[in-house]
């Protein structure tokens, strides 16, 4: 990780935008201090997730169909 104060990034921002395409992480430094990161963005693949994955590490209540409590519903809407 490479610290960089805003002076640094808005006099060549498109060399520190390179670096971090080529996987570089930057820490963004204002008055010494860091306030925001710029990292390279990693795709995320969506797919099926595999079935009975969590198989036994929790149970369904038996209940759990059945309609809510009122006293939930009206702390849910608001009323």
């Amino acid at each position: 990780m490479t610290w960089v104060s805003i002076e640094e990034i808005k006099r060549d921002l498109l060399a520190f935008l390179l670096r971090v395409e080529a996987g570089e992480t930057l820490v963004l430094v204002q008055a010494g201090k860091p306030f925001a990161e710029i990292k390279p963005f990693k795709e995320v693949l969506q797919g099926l997730r595999p079935f009975g994955m969590c198989a036994g590490e929790f149970t369904v209540p038996d209940d759990f169909d059945e309609p809510l409590p009122e006293e939930i519903i009206q702390d849910f809407e608001g009323v």
